[in-house]
């Protein structure tokens, strides 16, 4: 009975593979999601092409496309000086912190319908303290390199 209970307690850790545990069930939930993608969307459009139908499923769905290729370009911008800045302040986390802190900022303003006093306030103290906060946990309490 004492080795059952002791093997139960004890952890043992394979460190070659240990870092593929998680990446490993984030592909999985990846791949469950696409499936689920792909019935709900993609089978319902090729129905409606076998059917002949003349207004597709996806295809007459309205998009704002300010917003869309405007959210493409902040992301790709948000990647790059994330690198620029990062290195103007090497190992502090700084860019990081900087550039979410706009990014955030210029998302949320992206995004927002009604342009009040309240809400740009709003805005404005979430893009400095979202950031902020993410910065002091990832970087002060758990000491992990930020760009």
């Amino acid at each position: 009975m004492e080795s059952g209970l002791s093997s139960l307690l004890s952890v043992s850790i394979d460190f070659e593979t240990s870092h593929l545990f998680f990446p490993r069930i984030i592909h999985w939930i990846m791949a469950g999601l696409f499936v689920l993608i792909l019935m709900t969307k993609v089978a319902p459009f090729m129905a409606s092409v076998k059917r002949g139908e003349r207004t597709l499923p996806i295809v007459g769905e309205a998009r704002d496309n300010f917003r869309f290729i405007g959210t493409l370009v902040l992301i790709a911008a948000y990647f790059y000086f994330m690198a620029v800045v990062g290195d103007m302040f090497p190992y502090t986390g700084y860019g990081f912190l900087l550039v979410s802190m706009v990014f955030v900022l210029l998302m949320s303003l992206l995004y927002l319908h009604d342009w009040t006093k309240k809400a740009l306030t709003i805005v404005v103290v979430n893009a400095i303290v979202a950031p902020s906060l993410a910065w002091f946990v990832l970087a002060k309490l758990f000491t992990i390199t930020l760009p």
